[in-house]
């Protein structure tokens, strides 16, 4: 009777650990799938950065070319103003 009973004890443990065995085999899957989910949006975030860099890069050639621009309209401004600085003047009322 005692051997009856832990086989029977055995086979229960077996089953146990099978429910374990597939619980950790079902967790696994579902940490690669997750992983392989998290990295797709990590590279289309990457790739958003990059865009957005380029956008910005661009952005700030253009202003940069038209303060440029600006700095050599307000220089000539100024040199043309003080060559003519007895018809120009600045008169305080």
């Amino acid at each position: 009777m005692e051997k009856d009973h832990l086989e029977i004890l055995l086979e229960d443990i077996r089953s146990k650990f099978d429910l374990v065995i597939e619980g950790h085999a079902a967790l696994d899957r579902k940490m690669d799938a997750l992983a392989e989910d998290v990295n797709r949006r990590f590279d289309l975030v990457d790739l958003k950065f990059e865009a957005l860099t380029r956008r910005v890069n661009e952005a700030e050639a253009r202003l940069e070319a038209k303060i440029d621009a600006l700095a050599a309209d307000l220089a000539a401004h100024r040199a043309d103003t003080e060559a003519h600085h007895r018809v120009y003047r600045v008169q305080e009322t």
